[in-house]
Order: structure tokens, then C-alpha cells, then sequence
């Protein structure tokens, strides 16, 4: 069975014009988007389904849906801050969406088969969807039996400033079995990869250090897991205007539980992403280079 690619649009809104998921970076106007598409179709995956607002359904059919009839099925479904377990009720104050896993949770309905998460404004690169789709497509015996690919941090810097990322570690079988936030991580002068911790000391990063860029391996069963600890999350957050419900929160919860395993998934690609107005000259360029060098060909859809 292939897997399903599952995009996270639904941070994108109806004015498009300003929205760097939007931006045209390619040599041809193509989108990040278009890139992680087109790589996803090149690793074996056999469908699409993007996870939006309703309220620009039609604009985004129509400006990004369309491009890829032909080449890959495509589906959407809609987040609302009023999607919620039966028995509970939106605060009327509420605006702020509820997170990136009750983003997920929004696919239960659309999705029967292993999936890949991704966010919509992240470049991954051909080797991430390559590996995330050969585990997608092991067998399985079991319930949570995840994935997720650790990019090394090196690979995940900007010039322009500091990232934050999530700093994950792994037991001696490659099971992850943390992840921390770490926020403000840059080169220092000296090269070095440092980030300043609880405690306002500097740490050094080694380059091959893996980070969670929120691409992760599900199968169906990641739905009712999620359902339950979304429920627990609200008893707790429900009247707490900014709380959000991650994906890490979910998965960390799992892998403590005991319910869950979640294997680090090696890759040398490189991510790219617009993180500052200066990056994008550079994220232009290197997007010109890899059609230059034949990694993807003029016209992609």
C-alpha cells in the first residue's frame, strides 16, 4: 500500500500574496510546496492530502489543487477551532487554532493507510521523502510503530540569524526517546553550532545532532491515540487561549507511556526555508542550482 503525504496548509491564508508558502522560488515561479510534492510522488507516495481552512477552500483549489491534477490524487480537509471531541465546546473567546496535531487529527476521515506529515513551508529535499517512504512501506505488527526523520542540525542552519529546533535524543536502537525545544541556535564565531541553555550557559551542537523539522511516520492508529490525549490536553487547556496541542506533546506522551516507539530516521538532505527576508536570495539561488544540475527538471507539473 502506498502512503499518504499529509500537508499542513491551514496556517496559510486568503491573501496569498505575502505568504512565503506561496512565494515563487523557482526558476520557473515553483513553489516549496512543488518541490516537496514533486519529490513525494518520486518516492512511491500515492496520494496527497492537505489540511486547510475552509474559508479559502476554493482559492486554494483553484490556485494549488489544480496543478497537480494528473500526477497524484489529491484530497483536502478542514481545521476549525471548533472541531472537537463530542462533549466538548469551543470557547466563544477562542481564535487562535488548537496545534499542529489537532491539525492532524483533522485527517482520520481521509486517510487508511501509513502516512508522512509535513509542514507546507518546509524544503525537506529528494533523500528525506526517500526514507520516510521506504519505512512507510515496511511491514507492520503492531500499534505505534512510528517514524520520524531526524535532519542533522548542520543541515538546518541559516546565516541570517538563530533557528529554533527540536533537539531530539535516541536509545542505543535508534528510538527516539526525547525531544527538547531548543531556541536561538546559531553559528558562533568560530563555526561552532551553540545554543544557550536553561541555566544561561552556552552549549555546542556537533553538526550531525539530530532535529525533529516536523516530518514524522504515522499509521491509522496515531488517530485514536491522538483523539484520547487531545481530550486530556482540553480537561486541562481547554480555557487557556493560546495553548496548543503539538505533535511532539502527543508523541513524547506515547513514547513514555510505553505505547508507542518512534524510529530516527537518518537523512543528508539538506532543508531549506525562508526563516528570514535575507534567506530568500540564497533559497532562490540554490533552487536554480538543483534544476541546473538536473535534480528536477524545468517543468515539474
Amino acid at each position: 500500500m502506498k502512503p499518504t503525504l499529509f500537508v499542513l496548509a491551514a496556517g496559510m491564508g486568503s491573501r496569498y500574496g505575502g505568504l512565503k508558502q506561496l512565494d515563487p522560488l523557482g526558476p520557473q515561479g515553483q513553489t516549496i510546496m512543488d518541490y516537496s510534492i514533486y519529490d513525494a510522488i518520486q518516492a512511491g507516495f500515492g496520494k496527497v492530502v492537505f489540511v486547510i481552512r475552509k474559508d479559502f477552500e476554493q482559492e486554494f483549489r483553484d490556485k494549488i489543487i489544480s496543478k497537480y491534477e494528473g500526477h497524484i490524487p489529491v484530497e483536502v480537509v478542514f481545521q476549525a477551532t471548533d472541531k472537537l471531541p463530542e462533549g466538548y465546546t469551543c470557547p466563544a473567546d477562542r481564535t487562535k487554532p488548537w496545534g499542529t496535531n489537532h491539525a492532524v487529527m483533522m485527517g482520520k476521515e481521509a486517510i487508511n493507510e501509513p502516512f508522512a506529515v509535513i509542514n507546507a513551508d518546509d524544503f525537506y529535499g529528494r533523500d528525506a521523502f526517500r526514507v520516510i517512504a521506504a519505512d512507510l512501506m515496511r511491514p507492520r505488527s503492531r500499534k505505534g510503530d512510528y517514524s520520524m526523520v531526524g535532519f542533522r542540525v548542520g543541515n538546518t542552519m541559516t546565516e541570517n540569524g538563530s533557528v529554533s529546533r527540536g533537539v531530539c535524543s535516541k536509545g542505543a536502537d535508534d528510538n527516539l526517546t526525547g525531544v527538547v525545544e531548543r531556541t536561538a541556535i546559531s553559528y558562533a564565531p568560530d563555526g561552532r553550532i551553540v545554543f544557550t541553555d536553561e541555566e544561561g550557559k552556552e552549549q555546542t551542537l556537533d553538526p550531525a545532532t539530530p532535529v525533529s523539522m516536523n516530518l514524522w511516520g504515522f499509521t491509522p492508529d496515531y488517530f485514536d491515540f491522538s483523539e484520547r490525549e487531545f481530550k486530556t490536553f482540553l480537561d486541562k487547556d481547554i480555557n487557556t487561549p493560546k495553548s496548543e496541542f503539538f505533535i511532539p506533546l502527543c508523541v513524547d506522551t506515547l513514547i513514555h507511556n510505553g505505547e508507542a516507539t518512534v524510529k530516527v530516521l537518518d537523512t543528508d538532505s539538506k532543508w531549506f526555508g525562508v526563516t528570514y527576508s535575507a534567506d530568500r536570495p540564497g533559497v532562490v539561488e540554490k533552487f536554480a542550482r538543483l534544476h541546473k544540475d538536473g535534480v528536477y527538471p524545468d517543468k515539474m507539473f
